[in-house]
């Protein structure tokens, strides 16, 4: 696109300042205050921040390795954990580069955003299933992706070519550069990011805001949703949306270094049922997924804790879950 971009204005001191990094630990200590590690920190909090100030101000400062764990949500995932004083950075740098971003990206782009989310998707999903079946009258398509190995695949140069079309400041793409760079995949040193960073969730929505911007600008593909790596797009016309998939593929690769995952290519009719984020839809209805009810269940069971039932009654209100909602109510009593 040749258009100058918006840059962001913060300059390296506003991210390593000992009044952010103050700020930054107040963020962060919220819900983890029992945590020993996060205890361990606070007992020297004056002196730990004013030596992780000094370390970055004189660029002394790296990015500590990670304690790796796995948790299952919904599918096993490898999580890999920074350590109290480098989670506390993250914190430092979101701040300040979070609120930046938020403004360049589209507004159909719903994870780690604040006042988006699943429900937001979902809702919007909707909509706009509505508008291309021109409310439930006429034949409408959605196709469906989702990225292979979405964070273990995104190349470090190339997010940081990325950032550094927005960020002028030397010294930030330095710090950046070591946040990034402190983590690769087990098959390649300069790609991945991991799951248990801030700045990862808010540097994969960067990452794919190059792709956000195009299937707006450059296809002009208008009713499109991204969550995370699951993309829709919704379309009167089977060809048309056929059409855009060696287009979608070719973008990807060349400028994300990304591919798409072969079997989860779907082209279907919306009177058909579509799976998107944990429902199957349809005209007038959706139904929870299998395995979603599967481990929800599960979950509870492992759980048997109010606030965990409660969580799930909310996210069951989005559907047509009666029955779900009457066993879930009697596992919930039993157990209790």
């Amino acid at each position: 696109m040749g258009y100058m971009k918006i840059q962001f204005a913060h300059k390296f001191n506003d991210i390593i300042c000992v009044n952010n990094l103050f700020l930054a630990w107040q963020e962060f200590i919220v819900g983890k205050r029992s945590k020993k590690d996060v205890q361990e920190f606070s007992r020297h909090l004056i002196d730990n921040i004013l030596s992780l100030h000094e370390s970055l101000k004189n660029k002394a400062y790296r990015h500590g390795g990670y304690r790796s764990f796995y948790i299952n949500d919904p599918k096993r995932r490898h999580i890999h954990k920074a350590g109290v004083r480098d989670r506390l950075l993250h914190h430092a740098i979101y701040r300040l580069l979070y609120p930046f971003f938020e403004r360049i990206f589209i507004y159909d782009s719903y994870s780690c955003r604040l006042g988006k989310g699943t429900h937001k998707a979902i809702k919007r999903f909707d909509d706009m299933s509505l508008k291309a079946s021109q409310n439930n009258t006429k034949m409408a398509w959605v196709l469906k992706c989702d990225i292979r190995k979405f964070f273990d695949s995104i190349d470090h140069g190339v997010l940081q070519n990325i950032l550094s079309q927005y960020i002028p400041d030397e010294d930030i793409l330095w710090l950046l550069g070591d946040v990034i760079g402190s983590y690769h995949n087990a098959s390649r040193n300069d790609a991945g990011l991991p799951l248990g960073n801030l700045t990862s969730q808010l540097f994969a929505n960067v990452y794919m805001n190059k792709f956000d911007q195009w299937i707006m600008h450059g296809l002009k593909a208008g009713k499109y949703i991204r969550y995370a790596d699951d993309f829709v797009f919704f379309g009167a016309d089977k060809q048309w949306l056929s059409s855009l998939v060696e287009p979608i593929k070719a973008f990807l690769q060349d400028e994300l270094k990304l591919t798409i995952h072969p079997n989860k290519i779907i082209l279907t009719k919306l009177f058909s049922g579509v799976d998107f984020l944990g429902w199957r839809h349809f005209p007038h209805y959706k139904n929870l997924r299998k395995k979603t009810r599967g481990r929800m269940f599960r979950r509870l069971a492992d759980r048997p804790e109010n606030a965990v039932y409660q969580s799930y009654i909310g996210l069951l209100k989005y559907g047509n879950t009666y029955k779900i909602e009457r066993d879930l109510r009697n596992l919930f009593w039993l157990l209790k």
